[in-house]
């Protein structure tokens, strides 16, 4: 029988060990720019400004962070901003998991989430 991988250490199936960091960060501030969680994250691990940039743009890219560009003295800059609340993100991604296991599964799946909430009341 296959192993079925159980999420361990936050989001560690969908997201790098670095992506799940700056989100934590995000979150709670809910608009930063780069250098703002580059500054937050490297008192925690050894991290490059550049790597926290290119992280955040594959978020942007996968539609996890949205990003206003701002006008600053040198130029151009952008403010990162989380798409979804940490529990939206949460609601999102065990829906995709149920979903998966019906589709997988079928029925049984449908008839042993129902005994096994029905036993939780």
């Amino acid at each position: 029988m296959k192993e079925v991988k159980v999420l361990t250490n936050d989001y560690e199936t969908i997201l790098s060990p670095l992506e799940n960091d700056v989100l934590n960060v995000l979150w709670p501030d809910k608009s930063l720019r780069v250098r703002e969680i580059y500054e937050k994250l490297k008192g925690k691990r050894k991290v490059a400004l550049t790597s926290v940039a290119v992280i955040l743009d594959r978020l942007h890219e996968r539609s996890i962070v949205e990003r206003k560009i701002e006008t600053a003295r040198g130029g151009l800059r952008y403010l990162y901003t989380p798409k979804q609340t940490k529990q939206e993100f949460d609601a999102q991604i065990i829906d995709t998991a149920v979903n998966k296991l019906i589709n997988q599964f079928g029925s049984t799946a449908v008839s042993y989430f129902n005994d096994r909430f029905s036993k939780r009341k």
